[in-house]
């Protein structure tokens, strides 16, 4: 018995260092703002020119830069945001100030446009190669997507050079102790469109801390959403405007509720009820954007088609702290799946 104390004791002090080693101790405490090349981070990283892939844009300017940022003067949440976008300088601010470490990886998101183009496409088409995007590993007989372009390890790769370039932002801490691999259970991973649809299919395969879809998951032809998760589903959380084509042709709400988000909470907007928005999963807005779908499909995302006020200050800063922040285990009242969403889009 005094052995398994002793044990415990130490397993307990060991977690009180490990958590006391994520405080900053920066005495010039600020915000870090960096960037790399994923070319030049890991050797074994190569270009794949045939779904857009490129280190190199035909001006010959660079492609593949990382970026990544952390504010060693908010107390640190111990999570990482891996961003499945392009960069978007207004976001991580605000990730930052949340006191989340965030990063934008080089991966292989450019193939949408190239593959899975049949009509009908298959069910898994898409997912599949998401999958390979995200992982590195054969999922998809349209892509050939080895370990070290694949998402997973260009993000393992980018943590492993801050936490040596950027020492104060403490990047080690997202390592895993033998340093081979990022502990997915504190790594938020989030995107708009494409992106968030990929963080959704890449969710399914591996446990992760939680999933911030921006204007999606979509996928509308895909299955993908209804398998089981290795994610719990009370971890996702997805915000989308009612005039964006994703919404309006049924692709959101469908992939909400094969998710089952529906089971923590009804669909709220977000310009109507206040935060916490009843604990729920599923935020709209429908705010003014003069009938542009395209804009209302980036207004979710912090830029310049987002809701402001007069004094163009941002109107759904508490939506953003929500998606990111949000205790997971607190939940909204389930409620049935909605009949007059299409979930069948396959005739």
């Amino acid at each position: 018995m005094k052995l398994l104390c002793l044990s415990l004791a130490l397993i307990f002090s060991l977690q009180a260092i490990a958590a006391k080693d994520l405080r900053f101790r920066d005495r010039d405490a600020k915000r870090y703002e960096l960037s790399a090349r994923a070319s030049e981070i890991d050797p074994e990283a190569k270009p794949h020119p045939e779904i857009g892939f490129v280190f190199e844009d035909k001006n010959g300017k660079p492609a593949d830069i990382q970026n990544a940022s952390v504010d060693t003067s908010v107390e640190p949440r111990g999570k990482l945001v891996i961003w499945l976008m392009s960069h978007r300088a207004e976001l991580f601010d605000r990730l930052n100030s949340y006191g989340l470490h965030a990063i934008q990886p080089h991966y292989a998101n450019k193939w949408f446009s190239l593959v899975c183009q049949e009509n009908p496409v298959g069910p898994h088409c898409r997912g599949n190669v998401r999958l390979e995007a995200a992982t590195g590993e054969d999922f998809s007989d349209c892509v050939d997507i080895p370990k070290p372009d694949g998402m997973m390890e260009r993000s393992l790769q980018f943590v492993k050079w801050l936490a040596e370039e950027n020492p104060e932002g403490k990047w080690d801490y997202f390592l895993t102790d033998d340093g081979t691999g990022l502990r997915w259970e504190d790594i938020i991973v989030s995107g708009s469109s494409h992106g968030s649809t990929t963080a959704a299919r890449f969710s399914k395969h591996i446990e992760v801390s939680r999933v911030v879809a921006l204007c999606g998951p979509r996928d509308n032809y895909q299955t993908w959403q209804a398998l089981p998760s290795a994610t719990p589903a009370n971890r996702v959380f997805g915000f989308s405007h009612v005039l964006d084509g994703g919404w309006t042709a049924d692709h959101y709400c469908r992939s909400w509720e094969m998710l089952g988000l529906h089971e923590y909470g009804r669909i709220v907007n977000v310009d109507k009820v206040s935060i916490p928005f009843e604990n729920t999963r599923r935020l709209i807005t429908d705010f003014d954007v003069g009938g542009d779908g395209k804009k209302a499909h980036s207004a979710v995302t912090p830029g310049k088609n987002s809701a402001r006020d007069a004094e163009g200050n941002f109107l759904h800063e508490d939506v953003w702290r929500y998606l990111y922040t949000h205790p997971v285990d607190e939940v909204g009242e389930a409620v049935p799946q909605d009949d007059d969403c299409l979930k069948d889009q396959t005739q």
